[in-house]
């Protein structure tokens, strides 16, 4: 399958085969990781990395990605972009196109995603906006996919924020045939908007809904995750989201009433005691790291399959 060329955005941009394609290129670069077999498919590519926002897991995954795949990672904080001193998006897209093999952005606003999309003549990735996480919901998918051995007919309940990662993991499952249940307090609930089109996007199989009892969602759940309640660009709100989310926390209890083989996932950084306990984190049914790891996996199929 060729996705060369196309940009990664969001989820929705991509058929259920196409995600498949990607999974699949995910699992075989990860064997061949583990085994030492060479996969130098980007030799001479390179990647430009533009960081509004800070990560760990993003930028280390891309930059170990480019590396294991032969090419070269550059990273790009705003204090390096003129973008901080007030050039024009649609300006370090073009200039950016002309000197790299693809660009990832990790920042606040979608939209900015969208303009460097339509401006850079070379394939977009967004590592996050405040509205979707699409690479890290590929990564989720590689890791359920491994425990399960299956992603159709799945129930996945999500407790806590109707966040970026409630909204692409809506998505994510909608495409991919599964039941995607968010539970989360009134007034933190998913854009109404992404709602709806992750429900247009459910086939038979799929179903994608909003609940306010945690306890309701994970009902024959085989998948629970959550989020911290506060992400970044919210620390002014963290105690009043402290406040609001009393009773959203991932705990034994709750994992009690999910299905006896339900795995526990975190896109990380964790608070435990807040939306998830050390109990469970730690616990034998957390797959958090091996979550974390397929991060690295997702994002060299992304490269791979884009550049």
């Amino acid at each position: 399958m060729d996705l060369k060329g196309r940009d990664y955005l969001t989820l929705a941009d991509f058929k259920r085969e196409e995600i498949w394609y990607l999974l699949e290129l995910a699992r075989d670069l990860k064997k061949k990781q583990k085994v030492g077999i060479p996969h130098q498919q980007l030799k001479g590519k390179t990647l430009g990395m533009i960081f509004q926002k800070a990560s760990t897991r993003t930028r280390v995954s891309f930059e170990a990605a480019m590396f294991h795949l032969g090419g070269l990672a550059m990273f790009l904080s705003k204090n390096d972009l003129q973008m901080g001193r007030g050039e024009p998006i649609e300006d370090t897209a073009r200039v950016l196109a002309r000197y790299v093999d693809g660009i990832l952005i990790r920042t606040y606003s979608h939209q900015e995603v969208l303009d460097l999309a339509k401006y850079a003549d070379v394939p977009v990735i967004n590592g996050l906006t405040d509205d979707f996480h699409p690479t890290q919901a590929l990564a989720d998918l590689l890791t359920i996919w491994e425990k399960f051995d299956t992603l159709e007919g799945l129930k996945l309940a999500y407790v806590g924020d109707g966040n970026n990662m409630a909204h692409s993991l809506m998505l994510a499952g909608a495409i991919m045939g599964m039941e995607v249940t968010v539970a989360c307090p009134e007034g933190y609930e998913p854009n109404p908007s992404v709602v709806v089109k992750a429900q247009s996007l459910a086939g038979q199989t799929a179903k994608i809904q909003v609940v306010r009892e945690p306890q309701v969602a994970v009902q024959g759940a085989q998948v629970l995750y959550t989020d911290v309640w506060a992400s970044m660009g919210q620390e002014e709100e963290a105690e009043k989201r402290r406040k609001a989310f009393q009773g959203y926390q991932i705990n034994g209890e709750l994992l009690s009433q999910a299905e006896k083989e339900a795995i526990v996932l975190h896109c990380l950084p964790a608070h435990r005691g807040e939306e998830i306990t050390a109990e469970v984190m730690e616990g034998p049914q957390s797959v958090v790291f091996d979550e974390a790891e397929n991060r690295l996996h997702a994002h060299k199929a992304i490269l791979a399959a884009l550049l």
